[in-house]
């Protein structure tokens, strides 16, 4: 008799044990489940979306150093800003893909790419086409300066944009490439306002 008791406990325990777990374990309501199981929320869907935009900008500000005379640790700075952001946009690509969302249009797209497109003023650190247009119209050692300039305000929108997912997301991916962002784009502005002299 003690034993059938001892069992039947154990069952019974075990089976609390399993619903306390599950139910730590099941979705908030904001939260989704992608088609290969992974987990993911508004704020990553938001985080890839507008990065990705944020990411083509500041890829068109790079376009805009050929053919330019510019001070070798500006040309490496460029060069290092191309290799970390190109690689990202096609991840972001492949996350909003997986989780079913839509591509959004980028300043890099063909259609865009003379720079017509709107850009989203409530994006951090984002340039208007005004902005763009000046830049662009700039030459010699002014082009140098403006470009630093709006790369500063550019990254300092980004790393609000990552501490926002770091906070927020719930997909392992797009936080850990939000802390990537931050770490990386923080030094960044560091070297920039170096070169400025500021």
């Amino acid at each position: 008799m003690i034993k059938k008791l001892a069992a039947l406990f154990t069952v019974v325990f075990a089976l609390a044990l399993l619903t306390a777990c599950g139910s730590d374990d099941e979705p908030t309501p904001e939260t989704r489940t992608a088609s290969d199981g992974s987990k993911f929320n508004d704020a990553d869907v938001t985080f890839a979306t507008d990065m990705m935009q944020h990411h083509a900008q500041a890829l068109s500000m790079v376009d805009m150093t050929q053919g330019r005379e510019l001070d070798p640790e500006v040309a490496e700075l460029v060069e290092g800003i191309r290799a970390a952001q190109a690689p990202e946009i096609e991840q972001m690509v492949d996350w909003l893909t997986q989780w079913d969302k839509p591509i959004p249009e980028t300043s890099r797209d063909h259609a865009n790419a003379h720079g017509d497109m709107e850009m989203d003023a409530d994006m951090p650190g984002m340039m208007s086409a005004d902005d763009m247009a000046k830049l662009e119209a700039a030459s010699g050692a002014d082009f140098q300066r403006m470009w630093l300039e709006m790369m500063i305000e550019h990254h300092e929108g980004a790393i609000e944009m990552a501490k926002t997912e770091q906070e927020q997301g719930v997909f392992g991916p797009a936080v850990e490439l939000a802390e990537s962002i931050a770490t990386s784009q923080d030094t960044e502005i560091t070297t920039m306002k170096d070169l400025l002299g500021s």
